[in-house]
């Protein structure tokens, strides 16, 4: 498994966090997000991918925002359609990674992925709630067990030090968990991360 931490706001901050090489790091362009991000990205280890995550913006301005941060991978929190996912990918450089966002709840229907498994390199699963991401909450992960899909997802929704056991026991399953990915629950405020919590999550994480 690999590791995306998400939500990052502040430049000492990124480079702390940077410090700890995730595979990938988040930066929200949702400007109702507590945790928008509408500065300079830090120069960054090259290892890690630098994430933009938007919710129903343009095609227009994900293009503009990869091009201006120079990310690796976008990741559509939004009602985003097949065809909106399809043209993204066949417009932007292949080598840059495609996330689809799904919301889960205990009766979410597995269906709705089939269309999209061409047009995305990963799913990811977060809790349903009242914002798209962020909540801080975990939805059951034994609806996991009903994935019918080989697509490897990015697993997220109040992951925290809590959580740790749980997670490193569905990475012992055939479940094909990519990546987990922390946002809220190692905050000390929106956007800002506790960099000694984070440390002992990755130190203990089997990735």
């Amino acid at each position: 498994m690999k590791l995306k931490i998400c939500g990052m706001k502040y430049p000492d901050n990124i480079l702390e966090v940077g410090a700890l090489l995730p595979d990938y790091m988040g930066f929200i362009f949702w400007e109702k997000s507590a945790r928008y991000f509408d500065g300079i990205i830090p120069e960054l280890p090259k290892s890690i991918k630098k994430v933009g995550v938007f919710v129903n913006a343009t095609q227009r301005e994900i293009l503009e925002r990869i091009v201006q941060h120079d990310l690796q991978a976008v990741q559509l929190h939004g009602q985003e359609s097949v065809t909106f996912c399809q043209d993204l990918k066949s417009t932007v450089n292949e080598s840059i990674e495609i996330i689809k966002v799904f919301s889960v709840a205990d009766d979410f229907n597995f269906r709705v992925l089939k269309p999209f498994e061409a047009v995305c390199d990963y799913f990811l699963f977060d809790t349903k709630g009242k914002l798209p991401g962020g909540n801080g909450t975990t939805f059951d992960w034994k609806v996991l067990e009903n994935y019918p899909s080989s697509k490897p997802f990015f697993l997220s929704g109040g992951i925290g030090i809590d959580e740790m056991e749980v997670v490193n026991e569905i990475s012992k399953t055939n479940l094909p968990v990519y990546c987990i990915d922390v946002n809220s629950k190692f905050e000390i405020e929106p956007g800002l991360k506790n960099i000694k919590l984070l440390y002992s999550f990755t130190s203990n994480l089997k990735l």
